[in-house]
């Protein structure tokens, strides 16, 4: 019955470029989530062990940036290789890199090669992002696009919670981690490997035009901008600062498995508000959230652990509202001919801004410690919001009848580039 809904039958036999059945689109879904319950595990597996070698924070920090890098030239790197070796090829390559990044973790605990693991694992989860996001843009009707998006972003959020809890029954002095990463990443290669979607034309490059970008909404690239520094600072420190601060492995895997609740919470209505008014005004709300909630983790610091996680869901979920807000908020100013642009700009100002920001953290952090993040995360969403009160003054609102439809994102899951060529209906510029 789900099959029937989304499968129409093209004249030679083939599937509709429009569409495709339920369950070739969920082994995308699927496997992206797999994935995720690896990247989550690793994530807060890596601060953990280092804490326990005795290792300085700043190391922590520099495997933060040093994925952060990795990202920004999977961002640049991915369209050459899915021209050549298509979307499926594509994704198994990264997928392959991820369990090599996963397995250099597992030899042992070397901060320079688990640097150059992690930014190894940037490039790959960066690219996996834009092949299987492009792949399911390409072969799902407009009809369902936002519910399918929708299903994506909150499978793969899930799939990070389950693997941030893995920890806590995780041997953390073995090489049990790395394993459980690597046993993930496989089986997420099974549902692409014997997938029956019909894969995209072999993709044009995407454009990165900034400045053009900017003058289509300068409050979207900003918002990019600002949420790739927040969400690298707030979900890349958090279990760097929380073992500096003598929390145990449980308590860290309980406080990163809770921050994803805040996306699901507070996106379904932050953006069911900014589909009727100014999205604007729902921006400068979510970033006073951040700021207030920043605020609070400095001044409940080292208190008991509940109190900080629910700070912590409301300033992780704020800070990954903005991501999808400033999106729509692009999209609304955009012409449907920009799109391709526009996504493309947006993804690189949301890498190189996950680049930079860890990096002025990490030096921080051998200054002032590991408390540093939080400052700098106040200091950015404080920053935007100003600034976004500023271009309300300066500029006029969509009307809500011309703007599109909300759909949650996270910023742990970057945005769409369509790579494939342009269709009849939307040709290139």
């Amino acid at each position: 019955m789900a099959e029937a809904a989304f499968e129409r039958e093209a004249p030679d036999g083939e599937q509709s470029p429009a569409s495709a059945p339920a369950i070739a689109i969920a082994s995308i879904i699927v496997s992206m989530a797999l994935i995720a319950i690896g990247n989550g595990l690793m994530f807060a597996y890596i601060p953990v062990r280092l804490g326990a070698e005795g290792f300085s924070p700043t190391w922590a920090g520099l495997i933060v940036t040093g994925l952060s890098a990795g990202g920004l030239a999977g961002c640049i790197l991915t369209g050459p290789l899915v021209r050549r070796v298509g979307h499926a090829r594509g994704f198994m390559v990264l997928s392959a890199l991820v369990a090599l990044s996963n397995a250099a973790v597992g030899a042992g605990a070397y901060p320079l090669l688990w640097i150059a693991a992690r930014t190894l694992y940037g490039l790959a989860i960066c690219g996996l992002f834009v092949v299987a996001q492009s792949w399911l843009n390409d072969v799902i009707g407009n009809a369902i696009r936002g519910r399918v998006m929708a299903i994506f972003y909150v499978a793969y959020v899930a799939g990070l919670g389950i693997g941030y809890y893995t920890l806590a029954f995780v041997d953390i002095a073995s090489a049990e981690a790395a394993l459980i990463g690597i046993a993930f990443t496989a089986l997420s290669i099974l549902p692409v490997g014997m997938t029956r979607l019909r894969q995209p034309p072999p993709p044009q490059a995407a454009s990165v035009a900034i400045r053009h970008a900017w003058r289509i909404s300068p409050v979207g690239v900003a918002g990019m901008l600002a949420v790739g520094g927040l969400s690298m600072s707030i979900t890349g420190f958090a279990p760097i600062h929380a073992t500096a601060k003598g929390y145990s492995q449980q308590d860290v895997a309980l406080l990163l498995s809770a921050m994803p609740l805040g996306t699901l919470l507070l996106q379904i209505p932050f953006g069911w508000i900014s589909d009727r008014i100014d999205r604007r005004y729902v921006l400068v709300a979510a970033s006073v959230l951040v700021v207030v909630s920043g605020w609070l983790a400095v001044g409940f610091d080292g208190r008991a652990l509940a109190i900080l996680i629910v700070i912590y869901v409301f300033w992780d979920g704020a800070s990954e509202s903005i991501y999808s807000l400033a999106s729509a908020h692009a999209s609304d100013r955009a012409g449907k001919n920009d799109l391709v642009a526009l996504s493309s700009s947006l993804l690189f100002a949301w890498s190189f801004s996950g680049f930079v920001v860890p990096g002025i953290v990490t030096v921080l952090t051998a200054f002032y410690g590991t408390q540093s993040f939080m400052y700098v995360a106040i200091a950015i969403a404080a920053a935007y919001a100003g600034f976004v009160i500023w271009r309300i003054v300066q500029a006029k609102p969509v009307p809500a009848e011309e703007t599109g439809s909300f759909s949650p994102m996270s910023a742990q899951a970057p945005l769409p580039v369509d790579l494939a060529f342009p269709t009849e209906e939307e040709p290139a510029r």
